[in-house]
């Protein structure tokens, strides 16, 4: 299982990505900030870099205001 936000519990599948984790939570939020296990991943890396079983994933809306 991942963990996100530390509420929410995502079944891992081999090769299972950032994106994937995004996508099974129907986070569709254009700007958002990522972790993995404290390590903030660069937008960029989420179709690539792999989540394993156990990993504590963190997903932060990004909104401007004023």
């Amino acid at each position: 299982m991942i963990r996100v936000n530390d509420k929410w519990d995502v079944v891992w599948q081999q090769g299972m990505t950032v994106q994937d984790v995004l996508a099974a939570r129907k986070f569709t939020h254009h700007y958002v900030a990522v972790s993995v296990n404290g390590e903030l991943v660069p937008p960029d890396e989420y179709s690539i870099r792999e989540v394993s079983d156990g990993d504590q994933v963190h997903v932060i809306h990004i909104i401007g205001g004023g």
